[in-house]
């Protein structure tokens, strides 16, 4: 239906949303709550249920008055919520930049916005939205329950990215991945091992079950730590089953100090290593000689960065979730006297992993919302498929960075020349 509210609202929304402010690019459809719509047939559809969302609109432009709009649930996505945000990002306006509009365009979204009794005072944001200056020593993103993240990250429940060279399934990247984290440990029977983002335990057991090594994972949450003790058997006042891991595995609080003196065979962190301050000297002082450090760190492209307030600062990582470069990650491990002995990108696998993890959601919708409630769940939805399209367009990445620590002798374990002659001119 053309005629109603929808085409009343195309104008002020290619106003305060589009570079161009041309409602004929609206690249989606437009349902107002009356039922009437514009855009193209076919087109994913952004439903506006509530007048509040164009008040939210109005007062944050772009990103952060959809996302609140969204949240709140006065908005919705129907269709591809792939294809719908990716389609949006193309033409719509950069986070909260002001709006650069002529005297009489204001006026005519004034007008506009009074017709369709959206004018009023600025909504409050959505409760699942951090205050601003809230830093990520709060609540995060994993105070999800286990059964949550049962539903979203799969039966493995392993939060790295998965390789897909030849996986069918989200199961078996996974496996492939933890496999090869393994591997690139070096690990062995009886290794130690400290896992700076454990999350729900996948690799710490997967390592002591598979190959021996003894883990001491610095547990995010309450809910992780007995979630992990569950796994190694260790007895805690919830019982539960267990994997039969021995006791391998020790959870503990999340600060490094609680990782002792070391020494460990093998760090590593699966989501990077914020928010442990970046003291790569600490790291190094835990490794053994020979010991090897592995990280999946999410980046960004080099060059200028401006620090603003986005959908992933206000509702996933507060404050200290801005990505950095690789270079500067590279740059901090060496200065910390370790030597990086390879770095590849994931950008494509990670991509793909988010994927399979926003599928896993919307086919658990119903269990997953009644469990961290709607609003949260559509956060999680919006960051997954928000995050994917950013690492499928190379505006994001995640490389996995292997350093070593050397020993007196600046050798670095078995080397490749280790027990060969070595040629001289």
């Amino acid at each position: 239906m053309q005629d109603g509210v929808a085409s009343r609202l195309a104008p002020l929304l290619g106003k305060i949303l589009l570079d161009d402010g041309d409602p004929a690019d609206l690249p989606i459809q437009v349902r107002a709550w009356d039922g009437s719509s514009v855009g193209p047939a076919g087109a994913p559809a952004f439903v506006i249920r509530h007048r509040r969302a164009l008040r939210r609109l109005l007062w944050k432009p772009g990103e952060m008055g959809l996302v609140r709009a969204y949240v709140a649930g006065e908005l919705d996505i129907e269709g591809d919520v792939f294809a719908a945000l990716g389609a949006v990002q193309r033409v719509m306006r950069s986070g909260d930049e002001p709006i650069r509009l002529s005297s009489d365009d204001k006026r005519e979204i004034v007008r506009t916005a009074v017709t369709l009794g959206a004018v009023g005072p600025e909504p409050k944001p959505p409760p699942e939205e951090f205050p601003q200056g809230r830093r990520a020593s709060g609540r995060g993103p994993l105070e999800e329950s286990a059964a949550f993240f049962g539903h979203m990250l799969g039966e493995t429940m392993a939060h790295g990215t998965g390789l897909w060279d030849e996986a069918v399934d989200l199961q078996e990247a996974q496996r492939s991945a933890l496999e090869a984290v393994a591997q690139g440990l070096g690990l062995f029977p009886g290794a130690r091992v400290l896992d700076l983002n454990p999350s729900w335990g996948a690799f710490a057991s997967y390592a002591s079950r598979r190959h021996g090594a003894r883990v001491v994972a610095l547990a995010h949450t309450t809910q992780q730590a007995e979630h992990i003790a569950r796994l190694s058997g260790t007895p805690d006042d919830t019982g539960g089953a267990v994997d039969g891991t021995g006791g391998r595995v020790e959870a503990r609080e999340r600060d490094l100090a609680a990782a002792g003196d070391g020494p460990y065979d093998a760090i590593l962190g699966l989501t990077g290593l914020e928010p442990l301050g970046r003291d790569m000297e600490r790291l190094h002082e835990l490794l053994a000689p020979g010991g090897r450090l592995l990280i999946q760190e999410p980046v960004r492209r080099p060059g200028p960065h401006q620090i603003r307030r986005t959908f992933t600062t206000s509702y996933m990582f507060p404050e200290d979730g801005e990505l950095r470069p690789l270079g500067e990650i590279i740059t901090d491990i060496e200065g910390a006297g370790l030597e990086v002995r390879g770095a590849r990108a994931l950008r494509e696998h990670h991509a793909r992993t988010l994927r399979a993890w926003a599928a896993n959601l919307q086919r658990h919708w119903t269990e997953c919302a009644e469990l961290a409630g709607p609003g949260r769940a559509r956060v999680w939805l919006l960051y997954l498929a928000a995050s994917a399209l950013a690492c499928e367009s190379g505006r994001i990445g995640v490389h996995e960075i292997c350093a070593i620590r050397r020993d007196r002798d600046g050798r670095a374990g078995a080397t490749l020349v280790e027990g060969r002659a070595v040629m001289s001119r």
